[in-house]
């Protein structure tokens, strides 16, 4: 069964343009099927910023009301994809930017109020994967932003690290495919102020361990939520760490396992 890689790019990466760069470029070089996701917050947030638009977090959870929803459209499909596009292009690598409503490809609900109102936040349902693979057989890579759709003609803002959670399930019938978390850091750290301290290996076991002692903790917690669920659902192999951890065997970064 021929490999599939879905590599999610985040953190402060996308907020370097030297960092981008370099990080494109290391992408565009990756041989065989590949497909990249993306998200952008802190661009979104500048933007809102500017605009005097009020930004709303819970939790680390960003609330997305009607004008947020159309600032995230903006820089996640607009201004960071298709400038992730453009570079990729200039790297020799034919990319193609995508939201989920492109090609119907992924389907989302509107997350239901419990006791917070998240907004247009989309929960992910269906991943459609005829439109992808063929691209994925004419050698385009797909490029994903954090918005997704509801079949409805309502857009929806996503968390890119279930987006890429969710394309990797989605074609784990059809390849061996592969996670990649990829950010400034080394992997899942015991100490975030020593970067060197990376837990090379989480398994069920250890995370029920590592999260009762407060080594992972905010954002984290979600980020190896969606790669635990991916393993749970037959993708092949699930790494966190800096992008060297794509082309340099002895890299060090975090691997999940069940």
């Amino acid at each position: 069964m021929e490999t599939l890689k879905i590599i999610k790019i985040g953190g402060n990466i996308i907020d370097n343009q030297i960092a981008l760069d370099d990080f494109l470029d290391t992408f565009s070089k990756i041989k065989g099927k590949k497909i990249l996701v993306h998200g952008g917050g802190k661009l979104a947030t500048q933007l809102a910023t500017q605009m005097s638009v009020p930004v709303k977090m819970i939790d680390g959870r960003r609330i997305t009301d009607e004008v947020t929803l159309e600032i995230a459209t903006m820089v996640y499909a607009g201004k960071i994809n298709k400038n992730m596009v453009a570079k990729l292009q200039a790297y020799q690598c034919n990319a193609i930017g995508f939201t989920g409503a492109d090609g119907n490809s992924i389907v989302s609900e509107k997350r239901p109020v419990n006791t917070v109102d998240f907004g247009f936040v989309g929960d992910v349902v269906t991943v459609h994967t005829q439109t992808i693979e063929v691209l994925l057989k004419g050698n385009v890579t797909p490029v994903f932003c954090a918005i997704t759709h509801d079949e409805k003609g309502q857009l929806l803002n996503t968390n890119a690290d279930t987006i890429a959670s969710e394309l990797a399930i989605g074609f784990a019938k059809k390849y061996n495919t592969e996670l990649y978390y990829c950010f400034e850091k080394n992997g899942v750290l015991k100490d975030v102020n020593k970067v060197g301290s990376v837990i090379e290996n989480i398994n069920t076991n250890t995370y029920k361990t590592l999260v009762e002692d407060g080594i992972i903790a905010d954002g984290m917690l979600p980020k190896l939520a969606n790669c635990f669920h991916a393993i749970a659902h037959h993708v092949q192999k699930v790494c966190i760490g800096k992008p060297d951890m794509l082309f340099k065997s002895n890299s060090k970064h975090t691997t999940i396992q069940a």
